[in-house]
């Protein structure tokens, strides 16, 4: 459709400069200023005519520019990362520090544990704005975990099968599907409860309830969204944040999607955008291949 309306765009843009052509071969000598203004129009109308081939072929709400292939990087058991993917770069999360008139000092976020916890970088910058606004409003986070390498997550899923009797109950992701292992995947809770085991009641502190509304202000999205438990396969999370890009995470909060649907998305466009003879490079990064187990 886009490419249609760009086409005949330009026809219309055609036709006008033909116009105007015409009528200066049937007018009196003009000015040079006036021929120099002329020129001037008619290479506007053609410049605005021609744009880049990519946003012509490329039919979908979030522009490719806007877009970070590993920032929006899927991770669950249908599509798992490898044992030797880390984030790079990653940054060690430092135990906020305010002076005498609260003001963060260092860069840091309040930490649930006194345990070092790491962050890919840009997603460690956002989630210390996203608190920083929180406690303008009165609200105060608390950073319970972050990234885990596949070796941890491997420790910590085997250890959830042994104590629940061999049975998965959705809690603990296997290695490789976890959203933790992407470096963007964060655990944000309320102060009360730093020291609870998180359960699905969480969702009705305030805090919860203002990062829900809020986090895709700063390029972060629920992850674990209650109606969504089906697509997911993970129960309601309603503290854990993922870091995907301002335009992604507006784009999923909005229109009340999960990333997994965000991804059946995005590969239709990236099939369209082939189709339509797109330059496979362009798009190459934002597919995704699954592991192997």
């Amino acid at each position: 459709m886009k490419v249609v309306k760009m086409w005949i765009k330009q026809a219309l843009c055609a036709l006008l400069a033909c116009a105007l052509l015409a009528a200066c071969a049937g007018a009196q000598p003009a000015l040079a200023e006036d021929d120099e203004d002329l020129e001037i129009s008619i290479m506007d109308l053609t410049e605005e005519a021609n744009p880049d081939e990519t946003d012509l072929l490329w039919d979908f709400p979030v522009a490719l520019s806007d877009m970070e292939p590993d920032f929006v990087r899927l991770a669950n058991k249908h599509m798992l990362l490898g044992k030797d993917y880390i984030p790079q770069p990653l940054v060690t999360m430092k135990q906020r520090k305010a002076d005498k008139n609260g003001v963060n000092t260092n860069g840091g976020v309040n930490k649930a544990t006194g345990s070092a916890m790491q962050l890919q970088e840009t997603c460690a910058e956002a989630l210390v704005a996203m608190s920083e606004a929180a406690r303008e409003d009165g609200y105060v986070l608390y950073l319970k975990s972050a990234y885990r390498s596949w070796k941890t997550q491997n420790t910590m899923y085997y250890n959830r099968l042994k104590k629940n009797n061999g049975k998965d109950d959705g809690w603990v992701s296997k290695p490789g599907a976890s959203d933790h292992q992407t470096g963007l995947g964060c655990d944000v809770v309320p102060r009360s409860w730093r020291d609870k085991s998180m359960n699905e009641k969480m969702a009705s502190a305030p805090e919860c309830q203002w990062m829900a509304e809020h986090c895709h202000e700063f390029g972060f999205i629920l992850r674990y969204p209650s109606d969504k438990e089906d697509i997911t396969e993970i129960n309601y999370e309603p503290w854990h944040m993922r870091y995907v890009g301002i335009p992604a995470a507006t784009y999923i909060m909005e229109n009340g999607l999960c990333l997994e649907e965000f991804h059946e998305q995005l590969a239709a466009a990236i099939q369209q955008y082939l189709d339509w003879g797109g330059d496979p490079s362009v798009v190459e990064p934002f597919i995704q291949v699954s592991a192997e187990e």
